[in-house]
């Protein structure tokens, strides 16, 4: 295992509890997601032509804390044109772990799953990539895939801006939910984090796996409110839902990609 160290976090220990929030001058400087979706409705034509099509798989896809299915239709549009049939997750505003929601989420999973007769690949923005990990642990033989943009599952409880906000959404501490312990652990099945180092919303170092069989990481460049539908983030997501099922392989970093992915594991 990479045993490199990344700010004081090193991957292949239990992930540390004391990383801290993003500095507040990447939090004030979140407006560039206005800039990021103006890019995205810009480079759209191109983008239809460019990113990979799909097979017809079902894709949910989850928002995050305190948004709802708005945030994410245009990363939708953008899948439904290029034949991935992907679908809102139809629970509102994600308030957080709300009572009911673990049934809610599973039932949701399962509905696609009957209809289109496949596996699901389940995308999460923020708060919901961590759910559709959690999820992906709980039914993994419905789940094709798992994909999350700046989402924070580390044991750090203090890793994110927005841990006040949670709390008052969601009515409880993070670190009182018993799977707050088991956020680190990737579901067993392929699993990718897309994140930006300069988000200023949840700590980079709070989306990173591990490294182990089929889980990577992706950095791009962008805001924590823009991944959704910032185009280099979506490159690297319709790259990874374009790959045959059961053919899972890494994210290539080469040729002209290097312009734009880091090498996720440099200091």
């Amino acid at each position: 295992m990479n045993a490199r160290y990344f700010e004081g976090v090193r991957l292949n220990d239990a992930w540390a509890r004391d990383i801290a929030p993003p500095h507040k001058f990447w939090l004030f400087a979140e407006g560039r997601g206005l800039f990021e979706l103006g890019w995205f409705y810009a480079v759209r034509p191109w983008l239809k032509t460019k990113l990979p099509a799909g097979d017809g798989q079902p894709v949910l896809v989850l928002p995050g804390l305190g948004a709802s299915d708005m945030s994410t239709a245009p990363m939708r549009g953008l899948l439904k044109e290029l034949n991935y049939a992907a679908h809102p997750w139809k629970l509102g505003r994600n308030m957080g772990l709300k009572a009911g929601l673990i049934p809610a989420m599973t039932a949701r999973i399962d509905e696609l799953y009957e209809r289109y007769g496949q596996k699901v690949s389940l995308v999460g923005w923020s708060l919901g990539g961590t759910f559709a990990r959690e999820l992906a642990k709980m039914m993994p033989d419905k789940i094709r895939q798992v994909i999350t943009l700046g989402s924070p599952f580390t044991r750090a409880v203090n890793a994110s801006n927005a841990t006040r906000v949670y709390e008052w959404a969601s009515g409880e501490k993070p670190q009182t939910n018993p799977l707050f312990e088991q956020l680190p652990k990737p579901p067993p099945v392929p699993t990718t984090s897309i994140y930006s180092r300069t988000d200023g919303i949840v700590a980079w170092q709070a989306s990173r796996n591990a490294p182990q069989n089929e889980v990577e990481n992706i950095e791009v460049p962008g805001s924590h409110i823009g991944l959704g539908h910032n185009p280099v983030a979506l490159y690297a997501l319709f790259d990874r839902l374009s790959q045959p099922a059961g053919a899972w392989a890494p994210f290539a970093r080469t040729g002209a990609r290097r312009a734009f992915f880091k090498d996720p594991d440099r200091r």
